[in-house]
């Protein structure tokens, strides 16, 4: 697997998608962040028809890219057209741009149990956790400990860095099938040397979908003074989310992706007490700042240059939109159904599935063990033949596909997504 395209970020669609073909129905957007409307919650239509995604594709792959909802799309755009109707205006760190960034970030901390000023928005979880571990000074013999499940791109910027600095990326192997949690912890935590610095780590890992118990090993990490940076690409918006409890001293997350905001949103969080080890990946006006705000991490970080930021002003809307429609709920309706395509899949491959058939193990993404496909052909006939856009790859020189349901997946996917599987398997 080539990293979290391939699984996570390149699980594009072919032909056009032509934004606004369908409308949001009695949901309008009031172009400020927020959602207003008289839609019920759960609408009166089914979810299926909030999104813009194509009728003619069965989409099991919301993990790699999301998929925004019309009622949040309409905002988004509202606030381009405004940004381009005075760009001095929106954009000037003297006018507007401080108050509606601190506004958003206000609400997406506290949705993710945070404090305002501990986080920031990024682009993309992948560009905040190199903010961290370019901040993040090894020395020659240093350790950076990991797991063997971890997005290849995170892969890559470890390894880079320990190279530069002559430390060491210390990929610890947690073998499948696995029952119990004790054994994550216990696959990872035997890796812990006197030369570890660093704990790197997925909460929901891209390639295999499961949810490590990154909470016992934080606290295990804090007890030894070793530093802990948690990728949480996939876990806003399908977990519930505390980072004041989870206690980690840096955490990535993307909000485009299970919170359903437009591409580019994502965040980064730093505690308090650590962020004086953050350096500005970018440096401009916000370093030494002329005007410094309560935090020289926000400062530093929030401005970088002239940018779009309508995507992550969005994010409030994606959370108005997720308690309006009480996504929770959906949540366990996906989790349910997921599990049931478990069960389809294995009824089909007779395969043993790579972990527990719990919330414990998975929410809405779960990859399961196919038998030894050529993964890019078999990835292509199922585009191609059953119009079924998931993906398949290779990991640790298995063959898994891994299947994502989101509130607009239905029973009818799951069904054409067996049947599928069954025929090309033969």
């Amino acid at each position: 697997m080539t990293g979290r395209e391939t699984a996570d970020d390149r699980g594009t669609t072919a032909g056009d998608t032509t934004a606004g073909s369908k409308t949001a129905g009695g949901t309008t957007a009031d172009g400020r962040g927020t959602i207003t409307g008289d839609t019920a919650a759960g609408g009166t239509k089914p979810l299926r028809e909030l999104f813009l995604l194509r009728d003619d594709v069965v989409f099991l792959n919301h993990g790699s890219f999301g998929a925004c909802p019309q009622p949040v799309f309409a905002v988004y755009q509202n606030l381009q057209r405004e940004l381009e109707s005075e760009p001095v205006d929106f954009l000037a760190r003297e006018r507007t741009f401080p108050a509606r960034m601190q506004q958003a970030r206000a609400r997406l901390a506290a949705f993710v149990g945070a404090q305002r000023d501990e986080l920031v928005f990024v682009p993309n979880a992948t560009t905040g956790l190199n903010v961290v571990a370019r901040s993040l000074l090894l020395e020659p013999g240093d350790e950076v400990l990991t797991s063997d499940h971890e997005y290849g791109a995170l892969d890559r910027t470890w390894h880079y860095l320990c190279g530069q600095a002559g430390a060491r990326y210390v990929r610890r192997p947690v073998p499948l099938p696995l029952e119990s949690s004790d054994q994550i912890v216990a696959a990872i935590w035997s890796g812990v040397t006197d030369r570890t610095r660093i704990l790197f780590l997925s909460h929901i890992t891209s390639p295999t979908a499961l949810i490590f118990p990154v909470a016992d090993l934080v606290r295990r990490a804090h007890e030894a003074g070793i530093v802990t940076v948690i990728d949480g690409a996939h876990v806003p918006g399908q977990l519930d989310l505390d980072l004041t409890a989870l206690g980690a001293d840096f955490y990535a997350g993307n909000c485009h992706k299970w919170l359903m905001a437009p591409k580019g949103a994502a965040f980064l969080y730093a505690r308090t007490d650590v962020q004086h080890l953050i350096k500005p990946l970018i440096v401009s006006w916000g370093w030494q700042s002329d005007d410094p705000g309560p935090s020289r991490f926000v400062d530093e970080q929030e401005w970088t240059g002239t940018r779009d930021p309508a995507a992550q002003l969005a994010v409030p809307a994606a959370i108005d939109f997720f308690t309006q429609y009480e996504w929770p709920a959906v949540r366990e309706r996906c989790h349910t159904l997921l599990r049931e395509a478990r069960t389809a899949l294995t009824d089909v491959t007779k395969l043993t599935p790579i972990c527990p058939a719990s919330s414990d193990w998975f929410g809405q993404m779960h990859t399961l063990p196919l038998p030894d496909v050529e993964p890019l052909e078999f990835q292509r006939e199922l585009r191609k033949r059953f119009a079924i856009e998931i993906p398949v790859f290779r990991f640790n020189d298995r063959s898994y596909l891994r299947v994502s349901i989101q509130g607009y997946n239905t029973e009818q996917d799951v069904a054409i997504l067996a049947r599928a599987v069954r025929e090309l398997l033969g």
